[in-house]
């Protein structure tokens, strides 16, 4: 007796027939013509697409505080301290994830987070066989990793990457991969928003939204669409409880694609540098642009030597799209940016009420000055603090906002001076005694003075901050 199945679903009479409700040349939907057409199945497709998703269990060692139960009790720490401690134990801690695979050598993509910190990772494929594994290639930023089996010359199967960018709120999709360790699960649902961007989600940009339930341990499996293809890395949830709530986000195929071939060239994934930053462009400022509706990103800052100065953007200028692709924000700005495996990239933007275009050119952000990596020493308050210059290169690195020049703290000596006045990693030095610090050699300078009276002004944040302490 055929299976009924619900009204959206999509026909997939083999594994290379398109599905019944795929969209043609102009992307027009059909609906169902007959009851015939209400006894669909999603297994030819998930026989298609299964093999190529993994399961991956990681391991790795942790140390524990040996303590007596008393001194468990976070009020009796905070009087003695570790005094109740009896050492230390070693143990294992084990979790799990997902992958998929994209190269027939053995080449398997998953998150960041799932092979963080491991000292052993095991694959297993679905029919059974087990691989140890290596990691290849990491982005804590874009919560991706790449994975390396040896197959000894045996065959894999492999999903091929989809267009990303071609999804559409509504289509159809399949989430693969591992749920809480029960063993391989195949949900399906439709794309929820195909760009969203938010930082309670991650660092990564625009994030895939979709409706399928995955829950933890599908973390790096597969996002596939009706044809069959890998068009997303499934990655987060939002959940009160742990589980599905039908919100679940996925990393775009464009921005997996572009990790998997720097790696496969010998390359090394840097983010663009664009040499400026903007903001969203709210009503109110578009009523007083001249737009018709709020879109696109105002830049707040622009670099003389950066890429969007080169190619004559200014000030004020709002980017509205990056080859074709719309953008409403600087996440999705700098998305775009990143997935693109061009030199230049093709940019429109609005200035005093015309719209233009111009090639931005595609590059690492320079090492210019050169970090100067230094520990400050004597007394002063910046006593104890890890310092570098900053660089177009250091910016993109620390995520520093607005910031342009000067010296950052990248790192802070426990008990020293610096920390116990409340400096910060990411702190830039820009003003000390009404002197402009721009570079490490500034700083030593004026601390070999040992001046009585300590003006300092920080950028914390985007902020401005100002410190004063006395001899």
């Amino acid at each position: 007796m055929p299976r009924l199945v619900l009204l959206a679903l999509t026909l997939v009479a083999s594994l290379s027939a398109a599905p019944a409700f795929a969209h043609d040349a102009n992307r027009q939907g059909t609906v169902p013509a007959s009851a015939a057409d209400l006894h669909l199945t999603y297994a030819p497709l998930v026989k298609q697409t299964a093999p190529a998703v993994v399961n991956i269990y990681t391991s790795k060692k942790v140390r524990q505080r040996q303590t007596m139960p008393l001194f468990d009790d976070p009020f009796f720490r905070r009087f003695f301290g570790d005094r109740g401690s009896h050492g230390s134990r070693e143990r294992v801690q084990n979790s799990l994830g997902s992958g998929v695979i994209v190269g027939g050598d053995g080449l398997i993509v998953t998150n960041h987070h799932v092979i963080e910190g491991a000292d052993e990772i095991r694959v297993v494929l679905p029919d059974r066989r087990e691989f140890d594994a290596t990691v290849v290639a990491s982005e804590e930023r874009n919560d991706l990793a790449l994975l390396q089996i040896e197959t000894k010359g045996a065959e894999l199967p492999t999903l091929r990457f989809g267009d990303s960018d071609a999804l559409e709120v509504g289509d159809l999709i399949l989430a693969i991969g591992n749920p809480f360790g029960v063993g391989q699960t195949v949900t399906s649902g439709i794309i929820s928003a195909a760009a969203r961007t938010s930082r309670a989600i991650g660092e990564g940009g625009v994030f895939i939204q979709i409706d399928a339930a995955i829950n933890p341990g599908n973390s790096g499996g597969a996002l596939v669409d009706m044809h069959g293809q890998l068009v997303g890395v499934n990655t987060a949830i939002f959940s009160r409880s742990g589980g599905s709530h039908g919100i679940g986000f996925a990393i775009p195929a464009s921005l997996v694609r572009r990790m998997v071939v720097v790696y496969q060239s010998g390359g090394q994934v840097v983010r663009p540098w664009l040499g400026g930053e903007g903001e969203p462009v709210g009503q109110d400022m578009a009523s007083a642009l001249g737009l018709e509706r709020p879109r696109g990103v105002i830049l707040s800052s622009v670099h003389p030597r950066g890429p969007l100065a080169r190619a004559g953007l200014r000030l004020n200028d709002i980017i509205f799209a990056v080859e074709g692709q719309r953008v409403a924000d600087p996440v999705a700005m700098r998305f775009r940016f990143e997935t693109l495996a061009a030199d230049f990239a093709k940019v429109s933007y609005w200035r005093r009420g015309k719209q233009l275009s111009a090639n931005v050119a595609i590059e690492p952000p320079p090492e210019d000055p050169p970090r100067n990596q230094t520990i400050l020493k004597g007394e002063s308050p910046f006593t104890g603090l890890r310092v570098v210059n900053v660089s177009p290169a250091v910016i993109e690195e620390m995520g520093l906002r607005g910031a342009t020049a000067g010296v950052v703290v990248d790192g802070i000596r426990r008990g020293s001076i610096a920390r116990r006045l409340g400096f910060r990693s990411g702190d830039v030095v820009v003003q000390v005694n009404d002197r402009e610090i721009s570079l490490v050699g500034d700083l030593q300078k004026l601390i070999r003075e040992q001046p009585s009276r300590w003006r300092i002004v920080l950028r914390r944040d985007g902020k401005r901050l100002k410190m004063e302490f006395r001899e």
